[in-house]
């Protein structure tokens, strides 16, 4: 029985973040019907493919479901649309971005006659706002989204990865909005109804970025292949055999780094300690490691980098991948079956112990119907909703304990968005070792400064928290810790495997204490990987799923598309995964361990290459800036220095536009060119014609020009472009929030909306440290002043963090 066993599902439309959504439900048991027009969904000819032309993405994005086929000519379309909706639980519309020739249809109208329906619908941009009704591509959508501009080599043109990134995080962001709204709906709630901007979904990479460049004040720029502001080295370099990725971040790991290569001279460099002071020197510094990195393989260099506690790990081919008998075992890669083919992809990332995911599955043929292991009896989703027994203005977590052991971005982006969607989320730190992003300095001139309480980035990902300090080394601490535990729903921590479980603090021990509980432990690999013990930052994770060896130029080096990438997919892939293990909590009384490993977060990005490679043995084909289907496809130079913009003809029709556009109306009318298979052979010709033509246009200009004829394209923006992007204004996107020591501060907003209206508000800025020391331990665990003065002389609380030498004498009992 899957924990969505007896929920019904039905899909409309096409798109990549749709199909996504309604495949995360499918893992977990749910029943989706897939509506499909006479010709099937057209993401079943999307490339790559099969030896017998089978879409590798649609496998990957559809295996488990159901299809029915709806004929728009059909005179009782409309019924059978209608009732087959009429009969579901969830709603999942994508007709915004492709209609896939479905029947419109009056869903407020269903809505009102089934109250406990829920629903969202997926938009390019949103439904209003300058770029509202733009023609767009997944490559379009990220260059818009600060995503590409900053990959690739220095003089240009900035590098796109492959579909369907876009597709998939916001297919994400859809999944946690129904996930969401699943576990309200039994505790008695009505049915909601919800929105999600692909555009939107994909700022969760960049907002990082984004508001450090800001707070900077810096001008970032591209840097080279698998070179990214603001730290460095954090890329993937050649070896004596295969390529190796390396992230050093702290001074540390520099040291560790330096000394494993025999470079005594850069680690007693005082200038080169931090990541940032590095960045002006790359070249020099290249050209004294790189030599040396070839002395030995990849595998003989991690061997040494986890011995020395270094964030290095060998970059796969997609081959390595499926040889890889962890990946089989964790379910991390699954069977799939596409018509007569057998092959595998990628399965469910959320590894709920208790209840696991369906391993792999069928793909179904056009309106072929999927047989159920289990029906709606006795299902908790079986049973009408009770609409008006929960506030409609309520927010879909209201009630909901998560006490947040994270740290950094994956883990903290987990339980901020559990706590935007109403959770009262608990944040411990300790003063001796708080937060790392409050910074990693603990000298004692920046403790004196309070400059931790200035971390920008700590502070948008920390809002709508309570925050709490207590030292967990030490026995009042630890003790009050599982006090909080033992009130609470869910318990989330990122660090690494067993930190929590070495302070007592294991799920063995939790479960004890609180059977309902779920604990999601997000280590970059999973407890039981033979690489657990391997550090690892977001950066690490990409370089280790296998998607670098298909982005990037044809013949070049696999390729990293965003640094630090691995973070925000884990954290939104973590928060997915403790929705489901809630529902099933509250439905059934039992908690259970989540052992998230985040590299396989990563891997839905290489998927359809898994595919291929598993049925053919063909390694993937990388097409730098083009496409295999969409031709022209590529990001061309504008007006000014270092412009450009992504541009894709995703059809025949939007091809002869484009040619009327840059006034070759001769091409618009030669039938050689009417296909995108007979524009690739003059394609070079054709790119030089668009790049003569973007070249004397300002970037915007040239954007609106072309889609005010209905062609996809997009400004390749920066991060910090995107703080006054006027279409995210338009859509009160950021919101502004005061927080002690900073002042106002704009904060993104999740990109789901409830109702389709505005982004929920945000409650609270960031907590300070140790900020609701008082309250959470007086009025939650019932603490006396005097017991909480007692703590604060002990040190095991406070509100300051303690300095290098404090945090000594602490130890020291001094």
């Amino acid at each position: 029985m899957g924990i969505l066993s007896g929920l019904r599902v039905v899909e409309i439309g096409s798109s990549a973040t749709t199909s996504y959504c309604a495949r995360l439900l499918a893992d977990f048991g749910a029943d989706v019907q897939k509506v499909e027009p006479p010709l099937g969904d057209p993401l079943r000819r999307s490339a790559p493919l099969t030896p017998r032309g089978q879409s590798a993405w649609f496998a990957f994005l559809n295996f488990n479901k159901s299809s029915v086929i709806i004929d728009p000519d059909d005179k009782h379309a409309m019924m059978k649309l209608t009732a087959l909706i009429e009969n579901c639980d969830i709603l999942i519309d994508g007709r915004d971005v492709d209609p896939a020739d479905c029947r419109s249809i009056d869903v407020a109208t269903i809505r009102q006659r089934r109250p406990s329906l829920i629903c969202i619908e997926a938009s390019w941009f949103g439904s209003g706002g300058p770029y509202a009704g733009f023609a767009a591509t997944d490559s379009t959508v990220r260059a818009l989204a600060g995503l590409i501009k900053l990959v690739g080599p220095i003089e240009g043109p900035p590098l796109s990865a492959p579909d369907f990134q876009a597709g998939i995080l916001a297919g994400l962001w859809a999944f946690i909005a129904l996930a969401s709204s699943i576990f309200a709906r039994t505790q008695g709630g009505a049915g909601r109804s919800w929105s999600v901007s692909i555009f939107e979904a994909n700022l969760a990479l960049s907002e990082n970025h984004m508001f450090e460049a800001d707070a900077r004040g810096e001008m970032t720029r591209r840097l080279g292949i698998n070179r990214f502001w603001p730290m460095f080295p954090a890329g993937i370099y050649e070896t004596k055999k295969g390529w190796l990725g390396v992230t050093t971040l702290t001074p540390a790991q520099w040291r560790s780094f330096c000394d494993m290569l025999g470079l005594s001279e850069l680690r007693d460099d005082p200038g080169l300690a931090l990541s940032a002071d590095r960045l002006p020197y790359i070249d020099q510094i290249e050209r004294q490691f790189l030599p040396k990195l070839k002395a030995r393989t990849a595998q003989e260099w991690f061997v040494e980098g986890l011995q020395r506690k270094i964030p290095i790990v060998p970059v796969p081919e997609i081959s390595d991948l499926l040889l890889d008998p962890e990946k089989s075992a964790r379910g991390a890669i699954v069977p799939v079956l596409i018509g007569e083919e057998e092959g595998m992809t990628v399965g469910s990332v959320q590894r709920l112990t208790l209840t696991n995911p369906r391993r792999g599955g069928k793909v179904p043929a056009p309106g072929e119907q999927q047989e159920l292991a289990t029906s709606r009896t006795n299902s908790p989703f079986a049973v009408e909703g009770s609409p008006g027994c929960v506030a409609p203005n309520r927010h879909p977590l209201a009630g909901v304990v998560v006490i947040d052991f994270t740290m950094g971005w994956a883990g903290p982006l987990c339980t901020r968005t559990l706590a935007d969607l109403g959770a009262d989320v608990i944040k411990i730190e300790a003063i001796q070792h708080p937060d790392w992003w409050r910074g990693l300095d603990s000298r004692a001139a920046y403790v004196r400064g309070q400059m931790y309480e200035k971390a920008v980035r700590f502070c948008i990902m920390n809002r709508n928290k309570s925050g709490i300090t207590l030292d967990l080394t030490r026995p009042q601490g630890l003790a009050l810790a599982k006090q909080l535990v033992a009130r609470a729903d869910i318990v989330v921590d990122n660090f690494s495997v067993d930190v929590l479980r070495k302070f007592g603090l294991g799920y063995d021990v939790l479960k004890v204490l609180n059977p309902r509980l779920v604990m999601m432990s997000m280590s970059a690999f999973g407890s039981n990987s033979v690489y657990r013990d391997c550090r690892a930052y977001g950066s690490t994770l990409e370089q280790g799923s296998g998607l670098p060896s298909v982005v990037g130029n044809p013949g070049g080096a696999p390729t990293m598309s965003h640094t630090a990438f691995g973070d925000p997919v884990g954290g939104l892939n973590g928060c997915a995964a403790v929705l489901l293990a809630l529902i099933h909590a509250r439905t059934s009384g039992q908690g259970q361990f989540i052992d998230l490993a985040q590299i396989e977060c990563m891997m839905p990005f290489a998927a359809p290459w898994i595919t291929i490679q598993s049925i053919a043995g063909l390694p993937p084909i990388r097409y730098g800036n083009r496409h295999p289907q969409f031709v022209p496809h590529g990001c061309f130079r504008c007006a000014g220095v270092d412009n450009w913009i992504m541009i894709a003809a995703t059809n025949d029709d939007m091809w002869r536009r484009l040619a009327l556009l840059i006034g070759r109306s001769d091409w618009a009318t030669d039938a050689s060119l009417k296909s995108a298979e007979g524009r690739r052979a003059v394609q070079d010709v054709i790119e030089t014609s668009i790049a003569a033509w973007t070249l004397t246009r300002d970037a915007d200009e040239a954007m609106f020009a072309l889609q005010s004829v209905k062609i996809a394209a997009g400004v390749a923006r920066l991060p910090v472009d995107l703080l006054k992007d006027r279409h995210l204004r338009s859509r009160a996107f950021f919101q502004n929030i005061h927080r002690a020591f900073i002042g106002l501060q704009p904060q993104p907003s999740m990109p789901i909306r409830e109702g389709g209206g505005r982004p929920y508000a945000i409650r609270t800025p960031a907590p300070t440290l140790g900020q609701h020391n008082g309250e959470i331990l007086s009025d939650l665990l019932g603490l006396s002043e005097a017991n909480i003065a007692e703590l604060r002389r002990e040190r095991i609380i406070g509100t300051a963090m303690l300095s290098e030498g404090q945090v000594d004498k602490v130890a020291q009992g001094t």
